[in-house]
C-alpha cells in the first residue's frame, strides 16, 4: 500500500483517487476559482462518473484542505493564499530534507538500489516527455527517502502535509523543462545520498522543495511568487 494514498491513483477507491486528482488539477489551474460551490451533480457529469466517486472525491480534498464545507452550501472552493501555501511549501521543505539528512545515514541497501531505480525511471520519462510516468517516479522516489529515514514520527509528519501540497507538486510538471530541471535536482539529492553526505543532502532536499514551490507559478499563475521571505529562504539555500 502506498504511503500516500491520494497519490497511489489505483487500487482500493482507485476512481475517487482519479476524480480527486483531476478536480484538484482544475482547482490548482484557477478553472474553480475559491469561493466556488462544488455540486456533484455537474461534476460527475463533468467528469463523466457516478456521484459516489465524486462525494469521496469531496471527501479527501476536504481533509487536503483544498474544499471547504459548509451548511446548507455543500462542498466549495477553499480560500487558500498564497501565503499559507508558501508556509506549507517551507514547512514540507524542512521536514523531507530532515528525513533526507537521515536517510543518507539510514537508508538500507536495499533501499538504496530502489532509489536508483526509481531516479532510472525518472530519466526515462523524462526523456519521453511522459508527465504521468514521471509525476509516479517522482512520488515513489520522495516517499522511498522519507521512509529511509526510519523515524516513524518524522514519516508520519512529513507524509501528512505532503498529501496536502501534493495537487500544487504535481501541477509543476505541466511544464516540460521543470521535469529536467527536476530530474537535476534529484541527481545531486541522490548522489548525496548515496555519499553519505548529511549536509549537501538537507540543503539540497530543502532547495529542490522551494524550487518546486516556484515553478507551481510557471503553470498556475494564479497563486502568485513566492513572499518576499520565501524568497530569502531559498537565497539561504543557494
Amino acid at each position: 500500500m502506498s504511503v500516500f494514498p491520494f497519490e497511489s491513483g489505483r487500487g482500493r477507491g482507485g476512481l475517487a483517487d482519479d476524480v480527486c486528482r483531476r478536480i484538484a488539477d482544475e482547482i490548482v489551474l484557477g478553472n474553480f476559482a475559491p469561493g466556488s460551490r462544488l455540486d456533484e451533480v455537474s461534476l460527475a457529469a463533468r467528469f463523466s462518473v457516478s456521484r459516489t466517486p465524486i462525494r469521496e472525491a469531496l471527501k479527501q480534498l476536504a481533509i487536503m484542505g483544498l474544499v471547504d464545507t459548509r451548511p446548507n452550501r455543500g462542498s466549495v472552493v477553499a480560500e487558500l493564499s498564497v501565503d499559507q501555501l508558501d508556509q506549507m511549501f517551507e514547512a514540507i521543505g524542512e521536514l523531507e530534507a530532515a528525513c533526507a539528512r537521515h536517510a543518507a545515514l539510514r537508508m538500507t541497501e536495499a533501499d538504496r538500489a530502489h532509489m536508483l531505480e526509481l531516479h532510472a525511471e525518472g530519466r526515462a520519462a523524462m526523456q519521453n516527455g511522459d508527465i504521468d510516468r514521471y509525476d509516479a517516479a517522482n512520488l515513489e522516489l520522495h516517499a522511498t527517502i522519507i521512509r529511509g529515514c526510519y523515524n516513524p514520527v518524522l514519516i508520519e509528519m512529513a507524509t501528512s502535509l505532503r498529501h496536502r501540497v501534493s495537487p500544487f507538486r504535481r501541477t509543476q510538471f505541466r511544464n516540460l523543462e521543470r521535469m529536467g530541471e527536476s530530474f537535476e535536482e534529484h541527481s545531486v539529492i541522490v548522489e548525496a545520498i548515496l555519499a553519505h553526505d548529511v549536509i549537501t543532502t538537507y540543503r539540497e532536499m530543502r532547495s529542490h522543495l522551494l524550487s518546486a514551490r516556484s515553478a507551481t507559478n510557471r503553470v498556475a499563475p494564479a497563486w502568485g511568487v513566492p513572499s518576499n521571505s520565501q524568497q530569502k529562504l531559498k537565497g539561504e539555500s543557494a
